[in-house]
């Protein structure tokens, strides 16, 4: 290696070295930060508890009333709220990232709304249980999403185009979904309203594994893919030049966001904007416009523990609402700001 190439490689090595520190430090902070919401989550509540009590019951010595308050119910809640905040978080990067687009959100292009749809459908019209409905809500999405891309298909997979018909689809979907609304018993509506706002109360642990396991399937797949993903960014024809396969990579990643967005809208119903909003706050926390997939993953989670909490435990007059409810109020101003902000000059998408 010549001085000169030396000298240039130095600066290099260490804007990469600052650029891994801040990365490190910002998913540490993350990570305390969600310890921090996760302690209060299983603290608080008509019966709250010490940190010492916590720990104790955690560990299986407290009382029986305390081990059944945060065993049973309040530790099953907030598992399923991370989980699921991790899946709807990596599953908007992978789109977003995949598209090139803000705006290519499961929850904006109509992917968890064909879940909604075919949920509700199975509750009101077929009478079909909580696990039959989960599954019905995951094929939805999935069918949704194959009549996206193949509506977009046209040699290929443009962005734009994507995000346009799915929105598209996205509209037809809460059409179906009003006509289903609007033709059922009152007392059967109201229980899919409470499912289509999105909620973690009632938790089960079937429910966590399911989640799980979907998760402990997937990661390892992103993570393999984490290279191509890459190369994806820089654009198609640069992407082939580096022997990636850009249609190949791009379904394979789209398959895995549907996988990952259809799991945690079974298992909770369709929380607003989480998947829509974890990336970007990730990435602008990082000042990077890299992936940052394990920084997205850990705000979706934050997002939704906070999220739960506050719609338990912080509305005025001991109020309690779905955490859907908070989400939305946190997502809908976001989405009004990057509508304003994002094309100033009128042309692309």
């Amino acid at each position: 290696m010549t001085t000169l190439q030396r000298a240039d490689a130095t600066p290099l090595a260490h804007a990469r070295a600052q650029r891994g520190l801040r990365n490190r430090s910002v998913v540490l902070v993350l990570l305390a930060a969600l310890v921090v919401v996760a302690a209060f989550s299983l603290a608080v509540g008509a019966y709250s508890l010490s940190v010492p009590d916590l720990l104790r019951t955690l560990t299986g010595q407290g009382s029986q009333g305390e081990n059944f308050i945060v065993l049973s119910l309040r530790l099953p809640r907030l598992t399923l709220a991370v989980l699921v905040g991790v899946a709807f978080a990596l599953s908007g990067a992978l789109f977003q990232t995949v598209l090139r687009n803000p705006l290519a959100s499961p929850d904006i292009i109509g992917v968890t709304g064909g879940a909604s749809a075919a949920a509700v459908f199975s509750m009101l019209i077929l009478g079909f249980g909580s696990v039959a409905t989960s599954l019905a809500a995951f094929a939805g999405a999935i069918i949704v999403a194959c009549a996206i891309y193949l509506l977009a298909w046209r040699g290929g997979v443009v962005g734009y185009r994507f995000v346009l018909i799915g929105v598209g689809v996205a509209f037809m979907v809460q059409g179906v979904l009003g006509y289903l609304l609007s033709r059922a018993d009152l007392n059967d509506a109201q229980g899919a309203l409470l499912w289509l706002v999105g909620s973690v109360s009632g938790a089960r642990w079937q429910d966590i594994a399911v989640v799980a396991l979907v998760l402990f399937v997937l990661l390892p797949v992103i993570r393999l893919a984490d290279g191509r993903l890459q190369a994806l960014q820089l654009g198609d024809d640069l992407a082939a030049s580096l022997g990636v396969g850009a249609e190949r990579t791009r379904l394979l990643l789209l398959v895995v966001a549907v996988a990952l967005a259809a799991t945690a809208t079974a298992a909770v119903g369709p929380l607003a904007f989480v998947a829509f909003v974890a990336a970007p706050i990730a990435r602008r926390v990082l000042g990077t416009g890299g992936l940052a997939l394990v920084p997205a993953a850990l705000v979706g989670a934050l997002i939704t523990a906070v999220a739960d909490f506050t719609a338990q435990h912080l509305l005025p007059g001991q109020l309690e609402l779905p955490a859907g409810i908070i989400t939305g109020a946190i997502g809908a101003p976001y989405l009004l700001w990057l509508l304003a902000t994002s094309n100033k000059t009128g042309k692309g998408a």
